[in-house]
């Protein structure tokens, strides 16, 4: 695998013998000094060009960053689905190498770099013949920072973390293995996700990150509610499934009960109370309508 050096060597000379990249910037893992430093940290890179268009015709340009093992056109395949795009404005290519590395490459028009360089608080300049881009402080990570929820936002999370589990409970009935997996891991899960993070959040002061789709949840909660948490997840049994989504309630109920009396926000109890007598006339008719 290349090192370090030799990637950010690479990607700058390639700048600096192109006269159409004008200024280069990185964001992303590599440029937030509370990451844990690994090999498998993207290279997340943004060129400013004068116009996108010569390297969008060029027919793999990219080679120059090594040979690929796979390579990802996020807007191209966007432009395939119906989403529109302004290729014209910026276009990104995602490689991974064959050597391990992974470049995540922006080109973006130097008319709204300036824009994009300020539009968080993760970014280092690298390069910038014309001296265009702004200085700023250094980088962190306070732009991802858990955000704290309003009480309306914290009433939907919880309406529907419980509304939709009667959607899994039917799935599930109905031995709908795909709907009923997709309803909890996709609309029911992602609500436990967020309470989990304004759990962190207010332990915290709201001052942390737990990172995209909460990759750093173990760093931050309990050992006792991380192994809960892990037992939220399920394989394609019907049983497990079932233990999965009781483990889920009982979790459920704990963190948004806490997360609701600290942040001042009333917790709909009898909302909690419904659904989970539909799940016993469903699923748990042995077992009582506790909370553990």
């Amino acid at each position: 695998m290349r090192t370090e050096r030799e990637m950010m060597d690479l990607i700058l000379s390639v700048a600096e013998n192109d006269d159409r990249i004008r200024a280069v910037y990185m964001n992303g893992s590599r440029a937030n000094p509370n990451v844990s430093k690994d090999d498998f940290r993207d290279y997340d890179i943004v060129f400013a060009v004068t116009e996108t268009e010569p390297f969008l015709a060029v027919q793999n340009w990219i080679a120059v960053f090594g040979e690929t093992t796979i390579v990802q056109e996020p807007d191209l395949n966007d432009i395939s689905y119906g989403i529109t795009h302004d290729c014209l404005n910026s276009y990104t290519w995602l490689m991974l190498f064959k050597d391990g590395n992974r470049i995540d490459l922006r080109i973006i028009t130097i008319e709204t770099a300036t824009e994009d360089f300020l539009s968080g608080t993760l970014a280092v300049k690298l390069l910038d013949k014309n001296n265009f881009l702004p200085g700023i402080p250094a980088p962190d990570d306070s732009g991802y920072f858990i955000k704290h929820p309003s009480a309306g936002i914290y009433h939907a999370c919880c309406n529907n973390f419980w509304w939709c589990l009667n959607n899994v409970a039917k799935g599930i009935a109905r031995k709908q293995l795909p709907y009923a997996m997709r309803m909890y891991s996709e609309v029911v899960h992602a609500e436990l996700e967020k309470m989990t993070e304004w759990h962190i959040g207010m332990n915290h002061d709201f001052s942390v990150t737990t990172g995209m789709w909460g990759k750093y949840f173990e760093k931050y909660l309990p050992q006792e509610l991380y192994a809960r948490y892990k037992a939220t997840y399920s394989d394609g049994n019907y049983e497990h499934l079932k233990a999965a989504v009781y483990t889920a309630c009982g979790l459920f109920h704990e963190l948004a009960a806490e997360v609701g009396e600290k942040l001042g926000f009333s917790y709909r109890q009898d909302e909690e109370d419904g659904i989970r007598e539909y799940l016993g006339r469903l699923f748990y008719n042995n077992i009582k309508n506790g909370y553990s």
